[in-house]
């Protein structure tokens, strides 16, 4: 039987790159998905993978960020699939600068996506979490349930340019340890995966620097530098970048019964890169 079969999984950012790998394996093992997306069609287009695989999907677009979002995720989850299990917030972006250049608009947005908005997701998903744990537990039973927190080798040992990303991706580790806390009574599992260098839309290799991508009115440059990416492949042990499906990967090992009695953790998934 698939090791996720039955569960209930939100997803947030889960229509491209790392957080449509994430969807896609939990759903392989069982996991009704919600998938959301800045954008309506990424978000469709990954339901509809996990549709015709024989899996369950439904949709809840757009911002992480809207004050309202995370009652709508969740309600999205029980209404669709009459629970929730599984807590993967993914959402996410860079927007750099130096400290000296960085605007408060560039600091807030990247604090919003990054630690705010899953603050208030898990807030929401509280008293849902309470209600289903206060129940099974009056029937003697024992339902684990989890959270994973995305993090960053940025958060743990800083970036020069990213001083608002280092500063969310730090702060969503201390989010995971303080709820490990608080939710264990509820059987609840919070983790954080921090992940290395990981090739996506938003990190692939720009050889003008002129990519970017649109999100919330603005157009943010995206992409490294292949110099520099060459230089940090050599610095990986395993001697390569990760794929979404490496990320993925270890997200969903903090997603199956094999991490009931790990809790308050952070796991890197950076091929061996030390920060």
């Amino acid at each position: 039987m698939s090791k996720l079969a039955g569960k209930v999984a939100l997803v947030s950012g889960s229509g491209r790159g790392i957080g449509r790998a994430i969807a896609l394996k939990l759903a392989s093992e069982g996991a009704r998905v919600v998938v959301n997306d800045l954008d309506e069609e990424p978000a469709l287009q990954v339901a509809r993978e996990i549709r015709n695989a024989g899996g369950q999907a439904e949709i809840c677009s757009g911002s992480v960020t809207t004050e309202d979002f995370g009652e709508r995720f969740v309600k999205t989850a029980v209404d669709c699939f009459g629970g929730l299990d599984i807590i993967v917030n993914n959402a996410g972006y860079t927007w750099d600068n130096v400290i000296q250049k960085m605007s408060d608009e560039q600091w807030y947005a990247i604090l919003d996506v990054h630690l705010t908005a899953p603050f208030r997701i898990l807030r929401a998903a509280q008293p849902v979490i309470r209600e289903m744990s206060k129940a099974e537990q009056g029937r003697g039973q024992r339902v684990l349930r989890k959270i994973v927190n995305v993090s960053s080798i940025a958060g743990l040992g800083g970036n020069a340019g990213q001083v608002n990303y280092s500063s969310a991706k730090a702060g969503i580790m201390g989010m995971t340890m303080a709820l490990a806390k608080e939710w264990g009574r509820m059987n609840v599992n919070v983790n954080c995966v921090a992940f290395g260098f990981i090739k996506t839309r938003l990190t692939e290799a720009s050889a003008d620097g002129d990519a970017t991508v649109h999100i919330g009115g603005r157009d943010i440059k995206v992409g490294v530098n292949p110099d520099l990416m060459v230089l940090v492949e050599r610095q990986i042990p395993l001697g390569r970048t990760g794929t979404p499906e490496d990320a993925a990967g270890a997200v969903y090992l903090l997603c199956t019964p094999e991490s009931d009695y790990i809790s308050g953790q952070t796991i890197v998934c950076g091929g061996g890169l030390a920060m």
